[in-house]
């Protein structure tokens, strides 16, 4: 009892200048663990509130705080459901993406009813490039609940990994709809992905427009800051894109929010600061090579186009892709391939990857370079004037 107490108090005393939902969420937490410290499904609801804040900060620690109260939870009751839920989340948010479809399954064949059970084999099933076993749990998500913001959203992702950008776009705003006012974190969010989904599909206006009211609804928001920073490449301001990227970085210090940043004081020109960002990125990549919450195909791209070391980005591109076979790291696979002159098989690899029907410009560049080493001129255009069509920042940034 003692121990729990304590814990409690140091909660509430560090929380006291709460601010974000997920920061509210924990002191919420904390003060019922204080009133009832043998409720475990307030343990549940701290753990998910550390998980909650992860993602809000990039900050690995919280993932070790839920860890903490989770074991909290099982201590008092074993195996209970919530707890097991929060345990699969937490797989997921530490790209431990085999393990967490494990624990999914089991969730689900015990409740075969729970959305956001469904929503983690989705979650798990794209990563792993399992897209039609996705796919059926994301209907099943709709079927159970029609309308339902959950399973809209991982259906928009999965039409936008499809290359269904207007399906992607229709699906997201519905549930941008569905969504309480009250919820500005998760409407920032959405709004963040209409502007990705917008600038994927050409339509560069919205996009700006999609973002500037992600940052209204939620001020600084990283994921706003991304995707108006995104937007400013694609219209050349640089220096704007630069700005808001260092204050995503310094909000969320994630290595691969400073490699976006050194991407984008590359293209602003700013060349000794990138220098100085590439170098740190290395140094903060390296040290979180082998975790599974690590910037492996960031580091893959650095080593490709910005340090040239190839070899390097063949190893760290075979270990990811050891771990997951979803679109984005076939093509960092490829991509180290041909920078090690294995055309042949780099192409191989990103022919899976477009096969799925994905839109992205950094693999529709790839694919595009990839072609021309093969001497498929046509093919090669095609994929180039694509990859420029939907503003490919990376395709810039290679240039």
């Amino acid at each position: 009892m003692k121990s729990t107490l304590l814990f409690t108090l140091m909660l509430c005393a560090t929380l006291s200048f709460a601010a974000t939902p997920a920061e509210q969420a924990i002191k919420q937490a904390a003060a019922n663990i204080a009133t009832q410290p043998s409720h475990y499904p307030y343990y549940n609801d701290l753990a998910m509130a550390y998980a909650r804040r992860a993602r809000e900060t990039s900050d690995a620690q919280f993932y070790a705080r839920a860890d903490e109260t989770l074991r909290r939870s099982f201590a008092i009751a074993p195996g209970n459901f919530e707890g097991m839920k929060v345990e699969a989340l937490l797989q997921l948010e530490r790209h431990e993406y085999a393990s967490a479809l494990q624990s999914a399954t089991k969730l689900n064949q015990a409740v075969p009813d729970d959305l956001s059970v469904y929503g983690y084999l989705v979650d798990a099933n794209v990563e792993l490039g399992n897209y039609k076993e996705a796919i059926a749990a994301a209907q099943w998500m709709l079927d159970l609940r029609p309308g339902n913001s959950g399973g809209l959203i991982h259906a928009s992702y999965l039409r936008e990994l499809h290359g269904n950008l207007a399906g992607a776009l229709d699906l997201m705003r519905m549930a941008y709809e569905a969504t309480p006012p009250s919820e500005t974190a998760d409407r920032a969010w959405m709004l963040a992905q209409t502007s990705h989904l917008e600038l994927l599909a050409g339509g560069l206006t919205q996009a700006e427009s999609d973002a500037n009211s992600a940052l209204r609804t939620f001020p600084d928001d990283r994921h706003a800051l991304a995707a108006l920073a995104k937007v400013r490449v694609a219209q050349g301001r640089y220096g704007d894109a630069v700005s808001l990227l260092r204050q995503r970085y310094l909000a969320a210090p994630h290595p691969e929010n400073l490699y976006a940043l050194a991407e984008a004081q590359e293209l602003a020109g700013q060349h000794e600061d990138a220098q100085a960002s590439f170098r740190k990125f290395e140094t903060l990549s390296l040290t979180e090579t082998e975790s599974p919450d690590n910037s492996n195909r960031e580091l893959v791209s650095y080593y490709v186009d910005h340090a040239g070391d190839p070899a390097k980005a063949l190893e760290v591109a075979r270990r990811e892709i050891a771990r997951r076979h979803d679109v984005f790291t076939i093509d960092s696979y490829a991509w180290a391939l041909a920078a090690n002159k294995e055309y042949a098989e780099a192409n191989r690899q990103l022919q899976t990857a477009l096969a799925v029907g994905v839109k992205d410009p950094a693999i529709l560049y790839h694919a595009g370079s990839i072609a021309l080493h093969l001497r498929e001129d046509q093919k090669a255009e095609a994929f180039l004037k694509d990859a420029a069509a939907r503003h490919a920042s990376e395709g810039r940034a290679h240039e």
